[in-house]
């Protein structure tokens, strides 16, 4: 058996006229998708509904999805949803599986907790019955992975046909610290819904904005003390902070880390300055409150996060970032479009917020800096580099089990 040939720099182009797979059969490729899903609230299942709607929009006439729950609990009647997998369960596995095969490829998501079993092993129960293609978007590639987190990612390595990252960063770290084969790992962009106007809003006050699931470790605290930092700037600035609280955080915390968030900001004097908005947003509404704002701020206490939804949303937006050093971060806010400070440190993020807001001109430069990322990272484009590695695959004839 070979393996897949791709092009030398792992990228294919990002032409979004599909082409028909099998030339004899006349048709484009199909679909299953494995993932979590809306109405779940978690950021992979943003990016599963997003890649299932554009690999439609791109010309894939039939893409299905089937959802992982950790309940048995089947929500709604969702057109899309073909079948639901639940944690534990062997009669839904076996009929996810048996759904899956009747599709050409498996787009399968994969992060360590969406999955049943120890780290998420029940997946590879499923890749044992799974009997067509299989390309896995890696959502998160551990520096410092357990045992049983490498075994199972290179178990899961080894039955793909194709392995994406979404930066240069994690197919780098993959390639050096995993068993993998390189000539089948890809870089394709995580994608974003890119709205009409790049506009940054002509107000007086300007607005900074944090937004995504909450709890400890989104380094919220160190803006709030960063705030109060900077009174000269008080008059001119307010902070956002949207999102509801992550579910398992508040399974075991209620809202603490939100209260302890309010109860810091006013102890601080930055309280008038600072929102908090807990309300979940549809993808129209997020897009209305990104646009009011000026600059987004991503202070995740983390150095290890090689990928950010919510950072490729905010530049693909056209705004500005502010971000600790996160490996995303610092490839993707490289070329100007934002500012990277060093985890965990108020003053550099003091620093950095008196920038943006001083500093006018910077801030619509790197604005402008944005303005290609968004192109890249259309998720129309990226869909259609999906089907590409299709076509690559199917070219090639390859089949590595």
């Amino acid at each position: 058996m070979s393996s897949t040939a791709l092009p030398e720099n792992g990228v294919f182009p990002s032409s979004v006229q599909v082409r028909p797979l099998h030339p004899a059969m006349g048709r484009t490729p199909s679909f299953a998708v494995l993932s979590t899903f809306p109405p779940t609230h978690c950021g992979l299942a943003t990016f599963g509904a997003a890649l299932t709607e554009n690999l439609r929009r791109v010309g894939v006439r039939n893409v299905g999805v089937v959802r992982v729950t950790e309940d048995s609990e089947v929500y709604g009647s969702d057109p899309r949803v073909i079948r639901h997998w639940t944690w534990g369960c062997l009669q839904s596995r076996l009929e996810a599986a048996r759904a899956i095969n009747s599709y050409d490829y498996l787009l399968l998501q994969h992060e360590f907790g969406i999955f049943g079993g120890s780290n998420g092993a029940e997946i590879l129960d499923l890749l044992d019955d799974v009997h067509i293609p299989v390309i896995v978007t890696l959502h998160t590639v551990p520096l410092n992975p357990s045992p049983e987190q490498r075994r199972i990612l290179e178990d899961v390595a080894r039955r793909a046909e194709v392995l994406v990252t979404m930066t240069d960063a994690a197919k780098e770290r993959l390639l050096r610290l995993y068993r993998v084969h390189p000539e089948r790992v890809v870089t394709i962009a995580h994608g974003a819904t890119v709205p009409e106007s790049f506009a940054l809003p002509k107000t007086p006050t300007l607005t900074l904005l944090t937004w995504g699931l909450l709890g400890p470790g989104k380094g919220i605290e160190w803006v709030v003390d960063a705030l109060a930092m900077v009174p000269e700037i008080k008059d001119h600035i307010r902070y956002v902070v949207a999102g509801q609280t992550h579910p398992k955080v508040r399974l075991h915390q209620g809202e603490a880390y939100r209260e302890m968030l309010k109860t810091r900001a006013e102890r601080l004097g930055v309280g008038e300055i600072v929102t908090f908005d807990d309300q979940y947003r549809s993808l129209n509404s997020l897009m209305t409150l990104i646009q009011q704002s000026a600059c987004v701020v991503l202070p995740y206490d983390s150095d290890d996060q090689i990928t950010s939804g919510v950072l490729v949303d905010a530049v693909a937006a056209g705004r500005p970032v502010i971000a600790t050093a996160f490996p995303h971060a610092t490839e993707l806010l490289s070329d100007g479009a934002g500012i990277v400070v060093p985890h965990r440190d108020s003053v550099s993020m003091a620093n950095a917020i008196r920038t943006v807001v001083s500093d006018r001109e910077l801030l619509h430069a790197m604005a402008n800096a944005t303005h290609p990322l968004a192109r890249e990272h259309r998720w129309s484009a990226v869909a259609a580099r999906y089907v590409d590695v299709a076509q690559e695959i199917s070219r090639n004839s390859v089949m590595v089990k």
